[in-house]
């Protein structure tokens, strides 16, 4: 994959943020946020760091299962994406701040657990990302991260990514094949912790939940407007945006119906002790 890509897929701003927000956060990050919560608020951190915190999904669902004295810092590369998360009031002290995943500017061995949602699959370098959070773990701490299954086990992601390879045949945007379903093979992932430093043997879990809904035109939406595909299908000649949108949404009725609609998501979630 191109730099210039790599950028591109991990350029949250402009609109993105909030439609990724209101639509998108409750359509898929919300079910896996409570359960990656759970799993940290179990370890009894004294203080956790997250990477690639978006729109806070996470940092809320933690703030929720956490003990009121465990120190929340939540960092993303994107402003624009932090920004948003700040405007929904959360009950207790949270650290938000802009950083990169890949050059952490927090000291060595400073937090109990990192967690990371959906976020490993966007690291231009995977491994250095892993080696950063290894670095600022304690001994006896604990990474855990998720990440999108293969895109034919994500039913909406599927269907929005087959039909604009209908709509744009002769250069498909094919955004969420290539990034977030695109980092999903198990001994991949454990090589690439391996390489960073964990000498452990991560635990890898698929968990199959349901994404809702209220219309195919949102889930529409959501997708293609809520996402950097909105700048893959911007760059194209052939069709607006709105008019990429509204077939993906006659692409999603006709598979799931015209009221609310569920469909099948599908991760991984990896847990590696320092």
């Amino acid at each position: 994959m191109n730099t210039n890509m790599l950028r591109t897929d991990a350029n949250f701003a402009g609109q993105i943020p909030a439609l990724y927000d209101r639509l998108l956060v409750p359509m898929l990050f919300e079910p896996y946020a409570a359960d990656i919560a759970q799993r940290a608020a179990a370890l009894g951190p004294s203080r956790v760091l997250e990477t690639a915190a978006g729109t806070g999904a996470v940092t809320r669902a933690l703030a929720r299962a956490l003990p009121a004295n465990v120190e929340i810092v939540a960092t993303d590369l994107n402003q624009a994406m932090l920004d948003r998360a700040a405007m929904t009031p959360i009950e207790r002290p949270v650290t938000w701040r802009q950083a990169n995943a890949l050059q952490l500017p927090f000291d060595d061995a400073s937090f109990d657990v990192v967690i990371c949602q959906f976020g490993a699959m966007f690291f231009p370098d995977k491994t250095a990302a892993f080696a950063q959070a290894h670095r600022v773990l304690r001994a006896g701490g604990a990474m855990i991260f998720n990440v999108w299954e293969r895109i034919e086990e994500n039913e909406f992601a599927d269907t929005v990514t087959a039909t604009l390879g209908r709509l744009f045949p002769d250069d498909p945007p094919l955004f969420m094949k290539r990034t977030p379903h695109g980092y999903f093979d198990s001994e991949a992932i454990s090589r690439d912790l391996a390489s960073a430093g964990f000498d452990a043997a991560p635990r890898i879990e698929t968990i199959t939940q349901r994404s809702r809904a209220s219309s195919a035109h949102e889930a529409a939406i959501a997708y293609c407007q809520g996402t950097p595909l909105r700048n893959e299908i911007e760059s194209r000649a052939g069709a607006t945006l709105d008019e990429a949108t509204s077939t993906c949404a006659e692409a999603i009725a006709a598979r799931f119906g015209s009221g609310a609609i569920d469909g099948k998501i599908q991760a991984h979630v990896i847990t590696v002790q320092r």
